[in-house]
């Protein structure tokens, strides 16, 4: 089985693609890198996050091989850290702050236009890659609510009616 894996920085597709022989190759440098160091299951899980996006299944049974834990333990703890994602994530990721301020004003509605635009419910990406949308719980800029931030871009006091236009800066 000769499949391809996407090998990028986190939220970029369109960088050049390894065989899952180059993808294991590298997941086996990380592990040995981290073997014998306390913690050494985050760190290994980060690399690869930070090499390819995301968290390929491949990638995780190479994992608990090598370090002798059930594959449980490794799934245990790629989906309790937020960090961590088992889908790729598009080349732009949407963050949409769900903390009390910005819901209190709107950020529900703003969150449901994003996802009626591109079709997609939170968590999840664009077929095309384009886009993914993600909840957070705060930006840190409760005064300016709602606000979304597409890649390090803030936008701010977003309304729903807005989120077309604000997308199509992206495309």
């Amino acid at each position: 089985m000769q499949s391809v894996c996407q090998s990028a920085d986190p939220g970029v597709l369109d960088q050049p693609q390894v065989s899952d022989d180059e993808m294991l190759q590298q997941v086996d440098e990380y592990i040995a890198a981290f073997r014998d160091t306390p913690g050494a299951l985050i760190q290994i899980l980060h690399r690869i996050q930070v090499a390819y996006g995301h968290l390929p299944k491949m990638a995780q049974v190479r994992v608990a091989e090598k370090l002798g834990v059930p594959l449980t333990d490794v799934y245990g703890v790629a989906t309790f850290y937020a960090f961590f994602s088992l889908k790729p994530k598009g080349r732009h990721i949407i963050s949409v702050c769900k903390g009390t301020a910005c819901y209190v004003k709107g950020s529900n509605l703003v969150l449901e236009r994003i996802e009626k635009e591109l079709k997609i419910p939170a968590g999840d990406t664009t077929d095309d890659g384009r886009f993914s949308i993600e909840v957070v719980r705060c930006l840190g800029a409760c005064g300016l609510g709602p606000v979304i931030m597409i890649d390090e871009d803030v936008h701010a006091r977003v309304k729903a009616d807005r989120i077309p236009e604000i997308l199509s800066r992206y495309e």
